[in-house]
């Protein structure tokens, strides 16, 4: 399996039930009152992020999704982590509800906006890169979507294309992913790690495909 640099390999994979993950997680911040819980997930494009948030959404009550590549939209690949905190991570641990155009979307007129509705229980934040050293205060628990690199290139290619422009837009991302994927080490920082994509046999709309952190 070609990981990222330093990227340890996970090993202990089992599939259990998606709720159970839940609860996991949960239980990761048993201190949390008055606000919703914060989980991260995060992953190499292709990884499956968007998949499984969604999929946790629909299985937890009172849950929401917010997407980094909203608040990303327009901006450098990374330099956003100043404007989730302010406009999403501040808020919720205040225990509000969530009502946030990005500066990108009044200037493009790109309508709408990120709702989260006070009372959320968890809500979810996906995005490559939501786990990082500076952001770590406002997260309740993370998962890390560990699975082979080529894969997921392949994936991110069939989703997205492979196009001129697209491959272009591809290598300047890297550029910026793999220098920061280096420095920030999400997967050591994880509470959980799941496949993504599994190559174990699941039900993949109850069941989820996970191992314990690499490292303590």
């Amino acid at each position: 399996m070609r990981l990222h640099p330093g990227e340890t390999e996970a090993a202990g994979w089992r599939v259990v039930p998606l709720l159970d993950a839940v609860r996991q997680l949960r239980d990761a911040s048993p201190h949390v009152t008055g606000r919703p819980r914060v989980i991260a997930i995060d992953g190499r494009g292709g990884a499956g992020k968007t998949t499984l948030a969604d999929r946790l959404r629909k299985a937890v009550p009172d849950s929401a999704t917010v997407h980094t590549d909203d608040i990303a939209w327009n901006h450098a690949c990374f330099d956003w982590g100043a404007v989730i905190v302010e406009s999403i991570l501040q808020p919720l641990h205040r225990g509000e509800a969530v009502d946030f155009r990005p500066g990108p979307w009044i200037t493009h007129d790109r309508p709408g906006s990120i709702t989260i509705p006070a009372g959320a229980d968890f809500v979810w934040v996906e995005g490559t890169g939501i786990i990082r050293e500076e952001l770590a205060p406002w997260l309740d628990a993370s998962v890390w979507m560990q699975g082979d690199l080529d894969e997921q290139e392949r994936l991110l290619a069939v989703r997205d294309g492979d196009s001129r422009e697209q491959l272009e837009h591809m290598a300047n991302w890297l550029r910026e992913e793999l220098p920061f994927m280096v420095r920030e080490r999400p997967w050591a920082r994880a509470t959980m790690i799941v496949a993504g994509p599994p190559r174990i046999d699941h039900d993949p709309h109850t069941e989820l495909v996970v191992a314990p952190p690499t490292e303590p």
